[in-house]
């Protein structure tokens, strides 16, 4: 990847996250563009990142070797079929829109375009992210390992072999940060209604969520083990998790992430037109 040139299509946060995160692996600012139609945002990446900048997507696309298509997934067919033309040398595809598949890609850029699609996080913005990636058939293996280094900037990345899994990965890593902030949301509040101050409850709950992770990812016991070291027998944690119990949490959970993989399939079919 060191001499490849890389271009981006759209220059928003995702973009710009991912560009950071390359370059802080390493990438030279040298091997990169962003293209898009706002002068104003072209600008102000040129200035954070010292990359080339085009109002052109064309221009910056010819002359590149992988492209990473980073526009919102409605601009995404429209975008394409402008690219189509300026894809004879057949780059490297790497998409980042939610919901648009390999085939529909495709069908808009050329049937024979080497793709691997991709669903990251928000969390990518602090290279902490969580990414599903899908290359399909046309995919080289150098292409692949390519596409994990740009993607891997900015977190983990987890291959699948089937495609339709990214509408569950979809659902547990691509829209799964509001989940937890929903839940940040509920803790804040009852602490708030059980005296806390806002700053106090806002506070802990923040440090106690980011070291529950942290304590998860670096633990070799799984999730469940750890929930029950923190219980004691007829404590004050254990009457917490039984009330979670009783109330179902976990088929509310099952059920809230079935509506959005579920969702994701539909807005695959009515994008992907």
């Amino acid at each position: 990847m060191s001499k490849s040139k890389i271009a981006f299509i759209g220059a928003g946060n995702m973009a710009k996250a991912i560009i950071g995160g390359m370059l802080a692996e390493g990438f030279n600012a040298q091997q990169i563009i962003a293209a898009g139609p706002r002068i104003k945002t072209l600008e102000n990446v040129q200035r954070e990142f010292h990359i080339d900048v085009s109002t052109d997507n064309a221009a910056a696309a010819v002359q590149a070797d992988v492209i990473v298509l980073a526009v919102k997934p409605q601009m995404l067919k429209e975008v394409s079929l402008a690219l189509r033309e300026s894809l004879a040398h057949k780059p490297l595809i790497i998409s980042v829109a939610a919901g648009i598949t390999t085939a529909s890609l495709a069908n808009w850029l050329g049937v024979d375009q080497s793709i691997v699609r991709c669903m990251p996080n928000t969390p990518s913005q602090l290279r902490l992210g969580a990414s599903g990636a899908f290359a399909n058939a046309a995919v080289s293996d150098a292409q692949k390992s390519a596409a994990n280094a740009i993607l891997s900037a900015v977190g983990i990345v987890q291959w699948l072999d089937d495609e339709s899994l990214l509408n569950p990965v979809t659902a547990v890593s691509g829209s799964g940060p509001a989940y937890f902030f929903l839940f940040m949301e509920a803790m804040i509040e009852a602490g708030e209604k059980l005296g806390l101050s806002r700053e106090c409850a806002t506070e802990l709950t923040l440090q106690t969520a980011l070291g529950a992770a942290q304590l998860a990812k670096e633990s070799e016991c799984d999730v469940a083990e750890l929930r029950r070291r923190v219980m004691s027998p007829k404590g004050t944690t254990e009457q917490a998790i039984n009330s979670f119990e009783q109330d179902q949490l976990r088929a509310t959970v099952l059920k809230a992430m079935t509506a959005c993989s579920n969702r994701a399939v539909e807005l695959s079919e009515l994008l992907g037109n």
